[in-house]
């Protein structure tokens, strides 16, 4: 597994966690404490605006889990990949997107750029 592997595998393992304890240890490994997230919908920086961010998406998809879709690509110190947001209840994926992230030296993320693909209709 290179790098770039690693630092998405810690990345969908704080989208995934399962509680507030759990989400604080794995934004901190994820992610340099300065780090920034930027969407369409949300743009924040720092271990606490990862974790209120994170906190917002689980509220707003009880149930559901972000999913690795295909492999992750990286250069430099650059990793991009796609990602679905998936309903435990059907495996239905009504959300979708493509992230690119900044890894620091420590193999950490400092930055993520992030689109969204596919969202359900309001």
């Amino acid at each position: 597994m290179t790098s770039y592997d690693d630092a998405v595998e810690r990345y969908f393992a704080a989208w995934n966690a399962a509680t507030p304890q759990e989400l604080a240890k794995a934004v901190a490994a994820a992610f340099t404490e300065e780090a920034t997230y930027t969407d369409p919908l949300a743009s924040v920086q720092g271990h606490e605006g990862l974790a209120a961010a994170i906190g917002g998406a689980q509220q707003q998809f009880p149930g559901f889990a972000f999913r690795l879709t295909g492999a992750v690509d990286g250069h430099h110190s650059l990793a991009r990949f796609s990602w679905e947001l998936v309903a435990a209840a059907d495996g239905s994926a009504p959300v979708a997107g493509s992230d690119v992230a900044i890894l620091a030296d420590d193999g950490r993320i400092s930055a993520v750029a992030g689109f969204l693909d596919r969202v359900p209709a309001v």
